[in-house]
């Protein structure tokens, strides 16, 4: 197939109201792997260099407005009048000489390969459908075919007869057609059935009758377009995810300790022999280099990790770029536009926000750096915090190359800590300390010799 000259529209159904989620939220809007339902569908449709149209209905001004972003067009179904009514929302749209590929907007694991196939076997002009097999069918449309194995109809649960209702093969909702065709069966679609909705699924049948082809294509696997009306579904399917994002990990030289104590919440990419211990979650867009180890229950978003990098339990990292060789946590928190050079390391219930950390440099106990530039080979003592806020606005702290500060210090921003100056403990510091000297900024101890330990 020759994309580039195919004429494609896709249709993505998400004006259902998912009654079953038990939510005031869209079905569509519930996430799977860090991204809702429809994104995950438009992401794959996108690879399809297509004109792409959405028909929202309930809760439709959430779902535009949470996902305004997204390259496609906005269509409403006012009246939730079922599949067929939904795609004839869109008929004034679509271009006379388009395939039209439906897809829904609640089956998130749809494979793009699966869609290619599905349009090469129609020509760019004919008739399909992806179909698969499971071992319970309830609830789901049946598979009809004729004795040559032409699809002949689809027949919806509600409407099926004993016989039919034991057929293992079903409609995953995924069909393709030519425009012109829809735009002539979809306003002669009658509701004399149980549900009293306009079906999409009706076409096949009128398709059939015309004595036109109806292809169809079976999913490599159920769970590929298991669509999701609870929250049951949504966990399984959520599981099924994380196992099929954690294996292509694998493949590529990354080691889980238990992989299916791990969530994938974004785009991961790796090195080889990173190793990933249980219960952490990535999220975002996530770069691990080579030899990386991160430890038990930490939390990754939008990080750039170098190679041989470690970083140990429990420890929050967002935003942030860590170069080779560092070392952080446990129990550390880096928060957004903080970037640490080759050989840093950050202790235990060290915070870092918005700061720049020099190489080799070291924040190894209880010190909270916020908005500083800190140079190369700096030792910051265990309690030390950079003061930058004044209540108004923030300030900045520089601390350059081979400092020293004492534990319990406290730095009043705006200040500059001078080449390989020494802070002496228990300081706290409201001017510039110079280059190579030891500044003590206490007040004069005093001991209360009358003093008595209250009762």
């Amino acid at each position: 197939m020759n994309e580039l000259s195919l004429k494609l529209s896709v249709i993505i159904l998400a004006a259902g109201k998912g009654t079953r989620m038990q939510s005031n939220l869209p079905k569509v809007l519930h996430h799977l792997g860090g991204q809702t339902l429809l994104e995950r569908v438009v992401n794959t449709a996108k690879q399809l260099n297509a004109n792409l149209y959405v028909v929202y209905g309930f809760g439709g001004e959430d779902i535009k407005n949470n996902l305004m972003h997204l390259p496609v067009q906005w269509v409403k179904q006012d009246a939730l009048l079922g599949t067929g009514h939904a795609v004839m929302q869109v008929l004034p749209h679509l271009p006379i000489d388009h395939q039209v590929l439906v897809l829904v907007g609640d089956s998130p694991l749809v494979k793009v390969e699966t869609l290619k196939r599905l349009i090469e076997i129609t020509q760019n002009e004919g008739v399909g459908l992806v179909t698969t097999e499971v071992d319970d069918p309830t609830g789901l449309g049946r598979i009809l075919h004729d004795q040559t194995g032409k699809v002949l109809e689809i027949v919806e649960e509600k409407d099926a007869n004993t016989e039919q209702r034991k057929i293992r093969e079903i409609n995953s909702g995924i069909i393709i057609a030519p425009a012109k065709h829809l735009k002539t069966w979809l306003p002669n679609l009658r509701n004399n059935n149980a549900q009293e909705e306009y079906y999409l699924t009706d076409i096949i049948g009128i398709a059939a009758k015309q004595d036109i082809y109806v292809h169809s294509v079976l999913a490599e696997s159920p769970q590929e377009v298991l669509g999701i009306n609870d929250r049951i579904q949504l966990s399984k399917l959520e599981r099924i995810f994380q196992k099929q994002e954690t294996e292509k990990l694998m493949l590529q030289g990354v080691t889980f300790r238990d992989p299916n104590r791990v969530d994938l919440r974004g785009e991961v990419k790796t090195g080889i022999d990173v190793t990933i211990d249980v219960n952490v979650i990535l999220a975002g867009k996530i770069y691990l280099g080579e030899n990386t180890v991160i430890g038990p229950n930490c939390y990754l978003k939008n990080v750039t990790l170098g190679k041989n990098v470690e970083i140990k339990a429990n420890t929050v990292i967002e935003d942030a770029e860590i170069s080779d060789k560092c070392v952080i946590g446990p129990f550390a928190r880096i928060r957004p536009e903080t970037s640490l050079a080759e050989g840093t390391k950050v202790g235990n219930f060290v915070e870092i926000k918005k700061s720049k950390i020099g190489r080799g440099s070291k924040l190894s106990h209880l010190s909270y750096i916020g908005d500083a530039i800190i140079g190369d080979e700096v030792n910051i003592g265990a309690g030390t915090i950079t003061c930058n806020y004044d209540g108004v606005r923030k300030h900045q702290t520089i601390i350059e190359d081979g400092a020293f500060i004492g534990s319990d210090s406290q730095l009043v921003a705006p200040i500059t800590v001078e080449k390989g100056a020494y802070i002496g403990s228990g300081s706290t510091i409201t001017q510039n300390a110079p280059a190579n000297k030891l500044t003590i900024a206490r007040a004069r101890q005093v001991t209360i010799d009358k003093w008595k330990k209250p009762e």
